[in-house]
């Protein structure tokens, strides 16, 4: 697949870039999407939820009535999860949502996940944007000139720019990412890709 290289102003430079097959052209795999993604929410997780066990909570140890006699159920405990202020039954404790995945599935999946955007016709490339100093206005400029003002963009750059990267910051609908650090729920979270030019070569390289 071949796409135009535009400049800053949104305009083809004349140049052409080469998406490989075997990258953007792939036959998608769903199942090793959701994995992926999956994995990657399971890592957001913090795990520190936690409620307080029978054996916890505050209050008397005292037998709260005589075993027999009373009618009723027998009561040996106040903090028995029966009673109000006592503790909860099979409660959430800390815990890793973390857990392993193949790396060959993970690159299926980053594989499956740029050839359903290459197929949108979500993806565009554009020439390396010069900047001596942080400026989003000039991000602004760029997302206009490219038509993706309006769209959650991803901007996938070959490596780091610093002045790039700042400028991005104060832009909630465009996320920065260098290549090498690309993961499938970046790109299906993104409406719209922009790859910085170079950034193609790091992806057909890491991913082929």
């Amino acid at each position: 697949m071949e796409l135009a290289v535009y400049n800053t102003q949104g305009n083809e430079t004349g140049r052409k870039v080469v998406l490989s097959d075997a990258v953007f052209g792939v036959e998608a795999n769903d199942h090793a999407i959701y994995l992926d993604v999956k994995q990657y929410l399971a890592d957001q997780r913090q795990g520190t939820h936690k409620s307080k066990q029978r054996n916890e909570v505050a209050g008397s140890t005292r037998k709260l009535k005589r075993q027999k006699g009373t009618g009723g159920a027998r009561a040996g405990s106040i903090k028995s999860p029966l009673f109000p202020g006592g503790g909860r039954v099979f409660g959430p404790v800390p815990r890793d949502y973390s857990f392993k995945l193949n790396k060959k599935l993970k690159q299926l999946a980053r594989r499956s996940a740029l050839t359903y955007k290459a197929r949108a016709g979500a993806i565009c490339v554009v020439e390396s944007p010069s900047m001596e100093v942080p400026k989003t206005k000039n991000v602004v400029a760029l997302a206009d000139a490219l038509k993706v003002s309006d769209k959650k963009v991803l901007m996938v750059l070959p490596e780091s720019n610093v002045n790039l990267q700042l400028s991005c910051r104060n832009l909630p609908y465009v996320k920065p990412v260098l290549a090498r650090n690309l993961c499938t729920y970046d790109v299906m979270n993104a409406s719209a890709i922009v790859l910085v030019e170079g950034a193609e070569n790091v992806l057909n390289t890491m991913l082929a």
